[in-house]
């Protein structure tokens, strides 16, 4: 069997038709959520780009154990053990941390592509011609990067999804089987799609630029007040229009892998690392203050048609380390004893009745300044536990405390409940605990959250 891994950044699932968005064109992605089981639970562990990587690399929950780091070479990773078990693996990329600075990501792959020019990756050096307004809200090592950007097809998702299309037409008969891991920055910020798709969600903006770019140093916005309405809508359409960039991309993408006669032997999966606020909880961009924005996610997994291509939808708690146990058990390999998540192919089979009673979402544990929450979440509460080490207030002014919420009643978290809440919120942290246990997280940084 072979296997096609797509991780799009910062891709927001409450944007998504498949997921009940109503405005937002996605249409590929829907149709290709039609044949394929929809998690409707699914939930990151480890924030954000890097961490997440790595979770999904190793099996591993590993934001009780490191932070924004490269890929230690003892790690048991994915990409290794296919290629040890007769993979052709390959990596294809335009997220540039996964390779800058020696991050190891590409370690197990038969080979990678690098799409470059992300961010503030250090590739163009000729200055560009934008305004100065332009290169102070976007940055002016992205603005060179892009310098030579003409059509749809010079964005880097069009660059990213061309690529594995290409590939995929010189190898996909050429292979006993394979592994494709395709990672593309977008839709994470800037959010600077071609004008054609902003004007599907603003089609008579007038104002001023906005800043597309949530954290460049230095620039703000980084919270929602900054912005007047007007304004947090263009950002919201110039967000829309991103996603909607993405979407026929990886289209593109999902019809070449149809017409090249793979869907019968190769399962497919496409999911993200987080997503991001557009002035929910008065913040732009994300944070550690991980809201249902941020930590419930797209997973969407198509299996082979010889499989049976089951599909519909699934309602069971599932997280990111899910995916490393899912792909070794479609491939045949046995997990080794370093994986901590579990595979989701006994749910999609119906063969599994147990499920978790909760999942935990994190930034890195360790070090001298821990996350000021940890974000717990059930079928019908979320909580954010904060620590015993944390700053008295965050950047709007409001003091950091625990947070309950019932999502089912309240979906979007306007309504802290912790007062009344407090046994359902001290059962939900005996669990967390438990959970910190349970994976080997050292005694010092679990005291921080005890209580």
């Amino acid at each position: 069997m072979n296997i096609i891994q797509i991780v799009s950044d910062t891709f927001r699932r409450d944007h998504l038709g498949c997921y009940g968005n109503k405005w937002i064109h996605t249409e590929h992605i829907d149709k290709f959520a039609e044949k394929s089981i929809v998690f409707d639970r699914a939930y990151i562990a480890s924030f954000p780009t890097i961490p997440h990587r790595r979770d999904i690399f190793t099996g591993r929950y590993t934001f009780t154990y490191s932070l924004w780091s490269p890929l230690p070479r003892d790690e048991v990773i994915l990409s290794q053990l296919l290629r040890q078990a007769g993979y052709t693996t390959m990596l294809i990329v335009d997220t540039y941390h996964m390779i800058r600075d020696a991050h190891y990501f590409d370690r197990g792959f038969d080979g990678w592509w690098w799409i470059r020019g992300q961010e503030n990756d250090r590739y163009m050096t000729h200055p560009s011609q934008a305004s100065s307004k332009r290169r102070e809200i976007i940055g002016e090592q992205y603005l060179k990067n892009i310098s030579l950007r003409r059509f749809e097809s010079d964005y880097f998702v069009a660059q990213t999804m061309s690529a594995a299309i290409e590939w995929l037409e010189l190898n996909y008969d050429q292979h006993e089987k394979f592994f494709l891991h395709i990672d593309t920055f977008d839709p994470h910020e800037p959010w600077d799609p071609p004008k054609w798709y902003l004007k599907m969600y603003a089609p008579e903006w007038e104002g001023s630029e906005v800043p597309g770019m949530a954290y460049v140093p230095g620039v703000k916005p980084r919270v929602a007040k900054e912005l007047n309405e007007d304004d947090l809508r263009h950002l919201r359409a110039l967000y829309a229009g991103e996603v909607t960039l993405v979407d026929r991309w990886i289209g593109r993408l999902l019809q070449k892998i149809e017409d090249l006669g793979l869907l019968e032997n190769t399962a497919v999966i496409f999911t993200t690392d987080h997503g991001t606020y557009l002035g929910e909880h008065g913040y732009i961009g994300k944070r550690v203050h991980l809201y249902e924005e941020v930590t419930h996610i797209p997973l969407i997994i198509r299996l082979p048609d010889s499989e049976g291509a089951p599909h519909g939808r699934c309602d069971t708690l599932v997280q990111s380390p899910d995916l490393m146990p899912t792909i070794l058990e479609l491939a045949g390999v046995k997990p080794p004893q370093t994986v901590q998540a579990r595979s989701l192919l006994p749910l999609i089979r119906g063969e599994e009745d147990g499920e978790r009673e909760i999942v935990v979402s994190s930034a890195g544990l360790v070090g001298e300044k821990p996350p000021p929450w940890i974000t717990v979440t059930s079928k019908e509460w979320a909580l954010l536990a904060a620590g015993a080490e944390r700053p008295q207030r965050d950047e709007l002014g409001r003091e950091i405390k625990s947070e309950l919420y019932n999502l089912t009643e309240d979906p979007k978290q306007t309504r802290n409940l912790y007062n009344e809440g407090k046994e359902i919120a001290e059962d939900l942290r005996s669990k967390m605990i438990l959970f910190l246990k349970s994976v080997g997280t050292e005694d010092k940084i679990i005291r921080n959250w005890a209580s």
